[in-house]
């Protein structure tokens, strides 16, 4: 067999593989309608830690503060700023009695651990439910506590829901850092759909204070500095504790990185802890990654050949319309349709950007999160 014949066997159970990923996997997510669960008005402490967002603060607190739920306190943490984060969270608590004060000072033993800031301000929520985001979110309606507390049951402790980036015209980085955190989505949601649930976003996540405390918190990974969603979740996730929320009302928006240095910085601290994942997750997850990169690699040798191109151009096209039924639909869930314009390109960007990123991690390690 030739180095063109593998090239060509190779393509065509890539696109095999892939097939089953969007079919089986993506489908169970993509083409299905939100739940609309009831309304359960239990009490929720709403916990957001901050550091060095005073500015964040004052544009989007006031967003959490009018959220429509009869019974919420929200649980500020100062994660040892250094820039008025501090006031600008005294005089919120000033003005709204369900306010709750945490004011971490740093330790060395923790220094620019997120997750012991966390701890603390659990502890001191009044609450059993828990609803995080981060400081510079802003709930995508008045209804977001409803839609997301609403998933909680007797047998769901933990909601996933979905942490939008907002969008700024004519950016190029803003797309991928939208398609890269809609595929992302695409690939919890679905994953959790089918009974493997691995991961979940800080600026959009519920659990309950007792699955915190029965899993001893952050105890198991808190010498991994980031982590304190996606880490947690893949710990105590399974098939019959772990619901999604993604209906429209239950999004949050994050402020996005606007040069590619900090979105790379980023990206090097959120990928730095997957290879703290269960094996089957990792085993999955690595399977998708390589099968998208020798997709188009393949492709790439096997057009510039013309070997069998009639063959080729049929699973090429093939492969494409499945992505974009697919990927068109999650899209028009989480309202990012304005992405598939340009999912090709999107696609192959972030296949060689991850692929840096994964290089460099090898090299050296990212910094804290802050």
């Amino acid at each position: 067999m030739g180095f063109l014949d593998f090239v060509f066997y190779g393509f065509i159970a890539v696109v095999f593989i892939q097939a089953i990923f969007y079919i089986f996997f993506f489908g169970k997510f993509s083409f299905v309608k939100p739940i609309k669960s009831p309304q359960k008005n239990i009490a929720i402490s709403v916990i957001i830690c901050a550091k060095n967002e005073a500015k964040n603060l004052k544009t989007f607190l006031p967003l959490i503060v009018e959220q429509d739920y009869p019974d919420f306190e929200i649980v500020l943490i100062n994660d040892a700023s250094k820039d008025k984060t501090l006031d600008v969270i005294n005089h919120f608590a000033k003005l709204h009695n369900n306010i709750k004060v945490v004011d971490v000072k740093g330790i060395e033993a923790f220094w620019g651990n997120k997750k012991y800031a966390l701890t603390l301000g659990i502890k001191a929520s009044k609450n059993d439910f828990l609803l995080f985001t981060d400081a510079d979110c802003k709930p995508a309606s008045k209804y977001w506590i409803k839609e997301m507390s609403s998933h909680f049951s007797n047998e769901k402790t933990n909601v996933l829901g979905y942490g939008a980036y907002s969008k700024i015209t004519k950016s190029f980085l803003n797309k991928l850092i939208r398609f890269e955190t809609l595929i992302t989505a695409v690939c919890y949601f679905s994953f959790s759909k089918i009974g493997l649930p691995y991961m979940g976003v800080g600026r959009n996540l519920a659990y309950t204070k007792k699955e915190f405390f029965e899993a001893n918190g952050f105890i198991n990974h808190i010498k991994v500095r980031s982590g304190d969603d996606d880490l947690f979740i893949n710990q105590i996730a399974n098939s019959t504790n772990t619901a999604i929320c993604y209906s429209n009302d239950s999004f949050t928006e994050s402020v996005p990185k606007t040069t590619f240095k900090d979105w790379f910085k980023q990206k090097r601290r959120h990928v730095s802890t997957a290879k703290h994942y269960k094996m089957k997750h990792k085993v999955l997850l690595a399977l998708l990654y390589i099968t998208n990169l020798l997709f188009w690699l393949f492709a790439l040798i096997l057009f510039a050949t013309l070997f069998s191109w009639p063959i080729v151009l049929g699973l090429f096209i093939s492969r494409l319309i499945l992505q974009y039924a697919v990927i068109g639909s999650s899209a028009k869930l989480l309202e990012e349709t304005d992405l598939l314009v340009l999912l090709p390109f999107l696609e192959i960007f972030l296949i060689i950007s991850q692929l840096t990123i994964f290089i460099n991690n090898l090299i050296s390690k990212p910094n804290h999160w802050k």
